[in-house]
């Protein structure tokens, strides 16, 4: 699928978001190595704290249907997804737990994995690699020395 196809992906999954809370809808398009995609959406719960984020969501879609090992690029979008269609000037990154959830996939793959964030409305995009967003992370990698 080409950047904008996944970017429609993730914009579409964001109308899908469950945030009665924030208002704010975050959607997720994940693709494989091998050209297939998931994707996933933010879910809120009143206690805010057992939310969970739409890169959070995706990756275990992905997980499920073809493993972390084979994640190769990641799409973010987010804004109002109130109407028919998401909004939102701001380009959206993902959050720290999310970097550090992309990061585990990353170091599974031994692939520095391509993120691209847009904003609501698809017209901007930023592209970022995973050792950007999160360097020096703490992964899989480095607990080789573990007994």
């Amino acid at each position: 699928m080409t950047d904008q196809e996944l970017i429609a992906a993730a914009r579409s999954a964001a109308l899908k978001a469950y945030a009665p809370y924030s208002g704010f809808s975050v959607g997720c398009a994940i693709e494989s190595v091998d050209g297939d995609v998931v994707t996933g959406a933010n879910m809120e719960n009143a206690c805010y704290r057992l939310g969970i984020c739409a890169e959070q969501s995706a990756l275990t879609a992905a997980q499920h249907a073809f493993g972390l090992d084979k994640v190769a690029r990641i799409f973010v979008a987010g804004g109002d997804g109130s109407g028919d269609e998401l909004t939102g000037a701001q380009t959206v990154t993902p959050c720290g737990g999310c970097r550090q959830a992309i990061l585990e996939a990353a170091q599974l793959s031994e692939r520095d994995v391509e993120i691209i964030c847009s904003n609501g409305e698809g017209s901007v995009q930023e592209r970022h690699r995973i050792s950007m967003l999160i360097p020096h992370g703490f992964g899989p990698a480095n607990l080789a020395d573990a007994g």
